[in-house]
């Protein structure tokens, strides 16, 4: 079962609205880190915690942001190597880098940028 053009053209707009998700959710991270450096930076302390918990908190949610950060950066990544995938050989778009077998169009609908299958490779 390979993937139809309609298929195909359909995944297409899926990644792009994926990437265009993802780059909009980072540019905001980035927004707001550039707007809390400049007002460090200019002296205003009245963003600063002045309990050890709210520190805390602080910490954990810059901690936590940074990481969400990260993972969509790597999921713009997966997001654009699909589409150098889609475009250079279409013909193995699908297909499960693990098993040589066809990826099931309702995981590619919900992950366009999967490369597996999920199942497990043959022994």
């Amino acid at each position: 079962m390979s993937l139809t053009v309609e298929q195909l053209k359909h995944l297409e707009r899926r990644l792009h609205d994926e990437r265009a998700h993802l780059t909009m959710a980072l540019d905001r991270y980035l927004g707001e880190q550039a707007s809390e450096d400049g007002q460090d930076r200019q002296g205003d302390l009245s963003k600063l915690p002045f309990h050890l918990a709210d520190q805390g908190t602080e910490t954990m949610d810059r901690e936590l942001d940074a990481s969400n950060a990260a993972r969509m950066s790597a999921e713009l990544s997966e997001i654009d190597e699909a589409l150098v995938r889609l475009f250079k050989v279409p013909e193995t778009f699908g297909i499960c880098e693990d098993t040589g077998r066809d990826i099931p169009f309702a995981r590619l609908d919900m992950i366009p940028w999967a490369r597996t299958c999920g199942d497990k490779p043959p022994s």
